[in-house]
């Protein structure tokens, strides 16, 4: 399975993904279908971000010669402008908000569902990658209290290491 992003509008997520370094496939994609209408290639081109322009924002330019066309049977796009009603529609308990957004524990990530946790855009709506990072660590670790994991502490304990 392979990953492709296409750079978002968001300055915190240019500055997340550029972080990156060369691990982070920074790709805009265009899909090829059949006769038929089924998926069958994706044509990507590598991005980077050109010079500001006069309002100071860097847009994604193609990078000469990244060109490639990948062979795919599915394709999964995963765009998030709105919460998609068929979760609350199919998961009895789960409690969202007017919105349709998965309400959470601010602080565990926690649900209204014992044992289920969620971060990201599905809670706060659409919001940079940064936001969804910490939602994820802070999923996470309310899955290890769940589980009665004990949380260590990364810099600490590479300390304690030394």
């Amino acid at each position: 399975m392979q990953f492709l992003d296409r750079i978002s509008a968001l300055r915190a997520d240019h500055i997340c993904q550029r972080k990156g370094g060369d691990d982070l496939l920074i790709r805009y994609c265009t899909f090829r279908d059949n006769d038929a209408g089924w998926a069958n290639g994706m044509e990507c081109v590598q991005m980077e971000l050109g010079e500001p322009d006069d309002s100071g924002r860097r847009r994604p330019i193609p990078v000469p010669g990244t060109e490639q066309v990948l062979d795919v049977d599915t394709v999964i796009s995963a765009l998030g402008t709105t919460a998609n009603p068929i979760i609350a529609q199919t998961t009895p308990g789960l409690n969202v908000n007017r919105w349709g957004y998965i309400d959470v524990d601010e602080e565990t990530g926690a649900t209204s569902l014992p044992g289920v946790y969620a971060g990201g855009d599905i809670v706060t709506g659409a919001a940079t990658v940064i936001l969804a990072m910490g939602a994820g660590r802070k999923a996470a670790a309310g899955i290890l209290d769940h589980l009665g994991i004990k949380q260590v502490n990364a810099p600490a304990a590479a300390q304690e290491a030394d």
